[in-house]
């Protein structure tokens, strides 16, 4: 099974790298950007013998390595 497992920072939780991004992208001369928010994208091929399996392991591998839960949050997508 294929799945996308991205991962953003929390509502409240400072950004600069973001900021970071977001500036250059006025010094780049591109116009209209409000803000960035950086984050992090694993597509992941898994075998498991079905949905929920796949989704409970997923789950497991956020909470154990992929996100930090005190300042990230997680979705899991079926690709």
């Amino acid at each position: 099974m294929r799945a996308r497992v991205v991962v953003t920072l929390k509502s409240g939780v400072l950004d600069p790298q973001g900021k970071a991004i977001e500036g250059a992208l006025a010094s780049l001369g591109v116009e209209g950007v409000a803000s960035v928010r950086q984050g992090k994208v694993f597509d992941i091929e898994i075998d498991a013998p079905d949905r929920e399996t796949t989704e409970r392991r997923l789950r497991a591998a956020c909470e154990k390595l992929l996100a930090n839960l005190i300042v990230e949050n997680y979705a899991v997508e079926f690709v």
